[in-house]
């Protein structure tokens, strides 16, 4: 194994954001409070955390009753994790179409450092528009490709190329459903790495425990920029468990800067006060990765499944061979409707 090194020699340091205040949020149906909120940020930040990430699940402007009413707006939530944030960054995460340019700007009066755009992984002409308010607004922005397992290496590495033109300042994929195996990853990497001069981010999800792999895999083919959560808090099975990544991520010698004792208490006290018990693997976020089938639609599909008499397995083999991507919700409807009148008739 070969170590990356940083242009002036040493060990290239990978940047960690710590998404467990947004993704987590899918696992607690977007319900955390102000206290929750304070809590674990000012136990990141002392951690030394580079970078917090805060917000509905689904992004700026996402609570409703599509996808779940959040127990606080935007607007508090960003107050209160601002507040709490002495030393580390606050980031943001918008799909076009959930948010708009009203709620970026809203966002940037809260004194946001990141503002990450995602967007399906073949349509990145949907983040141009608002890449570029962003640049005009001296904020630093990011490009994300979501259900990134949906195309080829060689399509994002073109996507991530046009999203640098459009003015963004790191561009990533989401492995959105827990898909990837380590080949698939580097592969991806790889070419994103190569087409591309800005940093370059990973987002796994733990549906198949590769979670951590696939994030070494990343680091290993070229990503600077790697999402994490305390005990792996997010949507689904989970996501990449930040408190073990960063010790893995020292063992290689890539450092991250974050303080062990601190990470490991952040953890203790995101399990304690965010969530009623860590994510598992159970066999519907197993059958959901094995279908590429977006990772927070487990709990409507467990509690429409259940409503209608459904098995939740079926409905995600449905939806992946439908190719049902996040702001489809309405899909798992019609889905476990036909399944139970297929199974009437």
């Amino acid at each position: 194994m070969s170590v990356s090194t940083a242009p002036d020699g040493g060990a290239k340091r990978i940047l960690l954001y710590d998404a467990s205040l947004r993704d987590g949020h899918h696992a607690v149906r977007h319900q955390l409070d102000g206290e929750q909120l304070r809590v674990y940020a000012e136990a990141a930040d002392a951690a030394g955390i580079p970078m917090v990430e805060v917000g509905h699940g689904n992004g700026l402007g996402a609570s409703s009753l599509q996808v779940g009413q959040a127990r606080l707006s935007d607007d508090e939530m960003l107050s209160i994790v601002r507040e709490a944030l002495g030393n580390s960054r606050m980031a943001v995460f918008m799909l076009p179409g959930w948010g708009t340019t009203a709620d970026l700007k809203r966002a940037i009066a809260h004194q946001v450092d990141v503002v990450r755009i995602g967007v399906h992984c073949t349509e990145g002409d949907l983040a141009e528009r608002h890449l570029g308010q962003l640049r005009e607004q001296g904020v630093q922005a990011q490009a994300v490709l979501l259900m990134s397992h949906m195309a080829s290496p060689d399509r994002l590495a073109r996507e991530c190329a046009r999203l640098v033109e459009f003015g963004a300042d790191a561009v990533g994929i989401m492995d959105s459903s827990g898909h990837y195996l380590p080949a698939d990853v580097t592969e991806r990497i790889g070419a994103m790495r190569e087409a591309v001069d800005v940093p370059v981010m990973f987002h796994a999800h733990n549906n198949l425990g590769m979670a951590i792999a696939n994030s070494v895999a990343a680091v290993e083919a070229g990503a600077d920029i790697l999402d994490a959560c305390a005990r792996g808090f997010g949507a689904g099975a989970g996501n990449t468990q930040m408190e073990v990544l960063v010790p893995v991520l020292e063992r290689m010698g890539f450092p991250t800067g974050i303080d062990l004792y601190g990470l490991l208490d952040a953890a203790d006290i995101a399990e304690r006060e965010l969530m009623s018990a860590p994510p598992t693997i159970d066999s519907v976020s197993v059958v959901s990765g094995l279908a590429g089938v977006f990772s927070g639609f487990k709990t409507r599909v467990l509690d429409i499944a259940r409503r209608e008499g459904v098995d939740p397995r079926d409905v995600f083999f449905e939806l992946g061979r439908r190719q049902a991507v996040a702001g489809q919700e309405d899909l798992i409807v019609e889905v476990a409707l036909g399944l139970k009148a297929a199974r009437g008739a």
